[in-house]
């Protein structure tokens, strides 16, 4: 039987969130800072400056997201926490004219990056990371989680085009579809109740 583990992503687990992300796609070279950035600091940082400042994040915390492990072998990631923390949300268009919660609210989480390894993809990893971040999310206070995931109309989709997350995983995981952003987008929330 596999056994499956989540744990926040410290200073402590550094080395195991990247091997989460340098499994295939494109978490070797983004290192889930492009959430934090605006478009013009994305362009203008480095793979080795992303790693530095993902590196700072971890270590000042609080935990950023979740790293899964498969048997005790880093497989996943996910990245979770307030949406006043990564700043290239509000400046999303399609996403501020769909959020009805007001930007400034640090209660109102976002999930906004899944890295699989390639070797754990179409396990149901990102399920159990996204069950793993809303308990997460609730134990740290959040009243709200957004994500904004693509619906694949069960089609055939890159890899590299779902680091979103699927809509079917978030529905899975609970949450309800708000809005359509644009075709092949949604925009999905799942309010925490104590």
């Amino acid at each position: 039987m596999v056994m499956i583990t989540t744990d926040v992503a410290t200073a402590a687990r550094w080395d195991d969130v990247q091997h989460a992300l340098t499994g295939g796609g494109d978490g070797a070279s983004c290192q889930c800072i492009w959430p934090m950035l605006s478009n013009k600091d994305w362009n203008e940082t480095t793979t080795a400056q992303r790693t530095e400042l993902f590196r700072q994040e971890i270590a000042e915390g609080p935990p950023p997201g979740l790293v899964a492990s498969v048997d005790g072998e880093a497989a996943g990631w996910i990245r979770i926490g307030p949406r006043t923390r990564q700043a290239r949300i509000p400046r999303t268009r399609m996403i501020a004219a769909a959020s009805t919660e007001p930007f400034d609210d640090d209660s109102v989480w976002a999930v906004t990056c899944f890295v699989v390894r390639r070797e754990h993809r179409g396990s149901g990893l990102n399920l159990e990371l996204l069950r793993a971040a809303v308990d997460y999310a609730r134990a740290s206070g959040a009243r709200l989680i957004e994500g904004y995931p693509v619906d694949t109309g069960g089609e055939k989709k890159r890899t590299n085009d779902l680091f979103h997350g699927t809509l079917s995983t978030f529905l899975a995981a609970g949450f309800t579809k708000q809005a359509e952003m644009k075709p092949g987008r949604a925009l999905v929330t799942r309010e925490l109740i104590s």
